[in-house]
């Protein structure tokens, strides 16, 4: 309760700084980060409404009202029923909150249309804006508790990880060994899989965001795993290539290069440093060696209750790091059909510089595969 407490006054703050008279939000990362409850997005409308001074309102299907109460949040709670159906309750919670002339703020890239009108129905006088940008910094610095929640994550993600590479057999398809991973993950602890597992083998290394395909493993293959456990809603996002049998000097040189890249972008993070630093530092490598027109993507991106959050860590970005922020770096290279390599590792930025919270190697990792 006192940390929820904490959070929400960390909202205040925020809402008051940015002209906000109230926020509203549907079940997801936010909503959880400030009440210490799991819903989820369904067919039936909820929505928590947050004022500034006021008890929050949240409106809400019946059968969710005894997860609610259990709540680490004092609150009004306006239900309906499914014969009722849900415009009368939003009406008589947006009541509540005298909306008339009051700004309230969404998730944008949350909220669904359909709440959305729901809200522009019963606000009557509201102005309702897109206040992502505003409540970024929100969930950006961790506290120890989901520090130390995500550390979990990564652990088992790297227990799982070693598990599995000593179950890689020649024939498997990726669709097969990446469920053996997943199986691997839930068996320590994961309460599921940070996003959709990518594990791809031989030229298929080269999709850097696309789900596992019926590919069979072949001797000699390098296989792409990018990965991440999920404790207590927080989520790990590791990559690593290993190789089935050793590989030849072409494939070392740019396994090499992608290593050396992933170091230098680890060793530019710490407290004070712009994102962007980290992404040029990272990316300089790979330009460098003659590979720029190979990069697909940005070097990183924030960890947390959700596996893509702020800080983005992109050139352009001027964002100073600050203790707390956890991201990604994850520089990669991918040929179109012949070899993909990305490296990423979860970084903590500390009071004094930045710790890798992953540790697995980034050596060349060969498997048997027999």
């Amino acid at each position: 309760m006192k940390q929820t407490h904490k959070r929400l006054e960390k909202l205040s703050s925020i809402m008051r700084n940015e002209g906000l008279d109230m926020v509203a939000l549907i079940p997801g990362a936010t909503m959880r980060y400030l009440t210490g409850g799991v819903h989820y997005v369904m067919e039936r409308p909820i929505v928590l409404f947050i004022p500034l001074d006021e008890q929050p309102v949240a409106v809400i299907p019946q059968l969710e009202v005894p997860l609610f109460k259990a709540m680490q949040i004092d609150l009004r709670i306006v239900s309906w029923t499914d014969a009722e159906g849900y415009d009368r309750a939003f009406q008589v919670g947006l009541d509540m909150l005298h909306p008339a002339g009051k700004t309230i703020g969404v998730e944008g890239t949350q909220m669904r249309f359909f709440e959305g009108e729901i809200i522009r129905r019963w606000a009557a006088g509201a102005t309702v804006v897109a206040a992502d940008a505003q409540l970024t910094p929100l969930r950006m610095n961790k506290d120890d508790d989901e520090i130390d929640a995500l550390r979990r994550a990564v652990k088992i993600s790297e227990q799982a990880l070693q598990m599995t590479l000593d179950a890689v057999r020649v024939g498997m398809s990726e669709i097969e060994l990446a469920d053996i991973l997943e199986a691997n993950m839930k068996a320590l602890g994961s309460e599921g899989t940070a996003f959709k597992t990518i594990l791809h083998g031989g030229r298929n290394t080269a999709l850097p965001h696309s789900g596992p395909l019926p590919y069979l493993i072949q001797g000699g293959d390098p296989l792409l795993i990018d990965f991440g456990a999920v404790y207590q809603g927080y989520r790990a996002d590791i990559t690593r290539v290993v190789f089935v049998g050793e590989p030849g000097l072409p494939f070392r040189h740019f396994y090499s290069v992608v290593q050396a890249a992933n170091a230098a972008g680890r060793a530019a993070a710490r407290p004070g440093v712009a994102a962007e630093a980290v992404d040029i530092a990272a990316r300089s490598v790979l330009i460098e060696a003659g590979y720029g027109e190979l990069i697909r993507h940005r070097t990183g991106h924030g960890i947390g209750l959700e596996a893509h959050e702020a800080p983005n860590i992109v050139e352009g970005n001027k964002l100073l790091l600050e203790p707390g922020m956890v991201f990604t770096v994850e520089p990669g290279i991918y040929e179109m059909n012949v070899l993909g390599v990305r490296i990423e590792d979860d970084l903590l930025i500390t009071g004094e510089g930045a710790e890798s919270l992953s540790t697995f190697s980034r050596d060349i990792i060969v498997v048997p595969g027999k």
